[in-house]
């Protein structure tokens, strides 16, 4: 039954705008805004309470098959964040495309934002409450460790971890 609850809360997204492909599963209380700027592939899974943040109606999510996001995580975009397949984000993954501009004179609340895609690859493992920061690109294949702050871009079948985060070592036999 909680199958079938699932299915039909991600089937209300897509009444409400988003592209919803078969199978995609959506957990209670998960939240999505603007959903016509979201696109979930087929048999995406997210867990409860994850949060598709989405900040400016022009801004685009775009989530691949088989892609699975645990409790919690949240995707903050204000541009682009892709997200390919068969990718496991785990719990309390956070996920901007923008920051606060701090360099100008005057109260940060009125300083506003600075947006840079982010791109994750195919057959990525992300770990739990990681952060994954603006501009970065993770290649296919990668791993991010628990609680790694990723500030700059991942090679292919690497694997990362730390704050902020560093290569530990190469994956043995990756799918690339």
């Amino acid at each position: 039954m909680r199958l079938v609850t699932q299915r039909i809360r991600a089937r209300t997204w897509s009444l409400r705008g988003a592209t919803v492909a078969a199978k995609v599963s959506v957990g209670a209380r998960s939240r999505i805004d603007f959903p016509s700027t979201v696109s979930l592939g087929a048999r995406v899974t997210l867990e409860s309470d994850v949060w598709l943040k989405i900040v400016d109606g022009d801004a685009t999510l775009q989530i691949g098959r088989q892609s699975f996001l645990g409790r919690g995580c949240e995707l903050d975009v204000a541009d682009r964040v892709t997200i390919g397949e068969k990718v496991l984000i785990a719990p309390r993954v956070f996920i901007t495309d923008h920051s606060h501009n701090i360099d100008s004179p005057g109260s940060i609340m009125n300083l506003g934002c600075s947006a840079l895609p982010v791109s994750i690859g195919n057959d990525v493992w992300i770990g739990t409450g990681a952060v994954i920061l603006p501009g970065v690109t993770i290649g296919d294949g990668a791993v991010i460790g628990a609680n790694a702050v990723v500030r700059q871009d991942i090679p292919a079948g690497e694997i990362w971890a730390g704050v902020p985060a560093r290569k530990i070592r190469q994956r043995a036999n990756a799918e690339m």
